[in-house]
């Protein structure tokens, strides 16, 4: 046991210089003042009352959460159809579909931002509609992938019967495969919208600098102004949001699961 114990540590220290150590950096220059120097012990909570104060941030902020939220939105109006048709098919078809699926998934999102600005941009389109286009294309396989694993893992004599007991298609999917494939639609939740919110490359790309997001909001504080301290104020209430997404979508998860 203690072997295992051991092997762990490698994780641990990766963890600890990559994911702890920077999360206390940002921590602290978002509650201290900026100084002549890279970060001072003078703390205060100015930091988050001038994001909150101003409406051009609150602005931003709501923009980010509409628009990740259409995103999800419409990645489950159209990923859900495509996941279930993979399911239902025969395994080796299904096999080739999920790596067809999954084959745009190994090119660099950059690349495919890029050509999809080359596409977008022979089209008169608003900016917002562009940004919302880019985010459906990179984030849909990541919810076609989690709803058609939760179909397929689905007890097949559940359906059967349901057919035995009566019940036509529609029904059966609405009573049987709808309610067990929450988990898989929490699942594809979480990781679509949580990174859809967080997006700066997309709407920088995509809409042509006139659409900013929360994301593109925090690159500008830290490379462009320099003010690490705002900046890490604004990365900090992300990262409270996105904490409190996890967590309500943990409860949605545990619940559909119980039921």
């Amino acid at each position: 046991m203690k072997s295992f114990v051991r092997m762990s540590y490698p994780y641990l220290l990766w963890i600890a210089l990559f994911i702890v150590a920077p999360m206390i950096m940002i921590l602290l220059y978002a509650v201290t003042r900026s100084g002549s120097g890279t970060i001072t012990f003078s703390f205060t909570l100015d930091n988050f009352g001038r994001f909150l104060s101003d409406t051009t941030f609150l602005k931003v902020l709501w923009t980010s959460l509409r628009i990740a939220l259409l995103t999800t939105v419409f990645c489950i109006l159209i990923g859900y159809p495509a996941a279930l048709f993979i399911a239902n098919l025969p395994e080796k078809r299904q096999t080739l579909m999920v790596l067809l699926l999954t084959l745009p998934m190994w090119i660099n999102m950059l690349l495919k931002t890029y050509a999809w600005r080359g596409i977008l941009m022979n089209f008169d389109l608003e900016s917002e509609i562009k940004v919302f286009i880019g985010m459906v294309y990179d984030f849909l396989p990541y919810m076609i992938l989690q709803i058609h694993t939760a179909i397929a893992k689905l007890d097949r004599n559940l359906i059967v019967a349901s057919y035995d007991l009566g019940a036509n298609r529609w029904k059966t999917f609405l009573k049987v495969t709808l309610p067990l494939s929450v988990p898989g639609i929490i699942s594809g939740i979480t990781l679509v919208f949580l990174p859809a919110v967080s997006s700066f490359v997309i709407p920088k790309l995509l809409g042509g600098g006139n659409y900013v997001l929360i994301g593109n909001l925090i690159e500008t504080y830290f490379l462009v102004a320099g003010d690490w301290n705002f900046g890490s104020a604004i990365s900090l209430i992300m990262a409270l949001i996105i904490i409190a997404s996890m967590y309500l979508t943990k409860r949605l998860d545990r619940s559909a699961v119980e039921e």
